[in-house]
């Protein structure tokens, strides 16, 4: 057994593309209409399915926000340097949530950026072996 995706509903289908490419780095590996469902799915990652868990967009056609709720927590995605990478999201315009530091309790380093949706991203640190 192995995680496939990760899907999460977005309000602008091409924002939030723009934003896990362009800021996070991941490709766009495929994306394919519904018009009987009136939806959109939008496939990301950082390598082939095949062998990476991807990040599933879900665009349902005219709804542009979603209420979050308080169940769901974050993402994780590991960098080689958060204080870097933090620091170039806020340049790109992404919304920091914490900046770069030791967590609370701990030593590794992370930091919490928002995606177009309100969604949470924690980067945490690549651990040296």
């Amino acid at each position: 057994m192995r995680l496939l995706h990760t899907m999460l509903r977005v309000g602008n289908l091409q924002r939030s593309i723009e934003f896990y490419t362009e800021t996070l780095g991941m490709e766009l590996l495929r994306q394919k209409e519904y018009p009987e469902g009136e939806f959109t799915l939008a496939f990301l990652g950082y390598g082939d399915e095949s062998e990476n868990t991807a990040l599933e967009l879900t665009y349902n056609w005219g709804v542009e926000s979603y209420e979050l709720g308080n169940g769901f927590g974050h993402l994780a995605i590991e960098v080689e340097d958060v204080y870097e990478a933090a620091a170039l999201m806020k340049r790109k315009g992404s919304k920091i949530l914490r900046e770069a530091g030791p967590m609370n309790a701990g030593t590794t380093v992370i930091a919490f950026v928002e995606d177009p949706d309100g969604y949470q991203i924690e980067l945490i640190g690549k651990k040296s072996v």
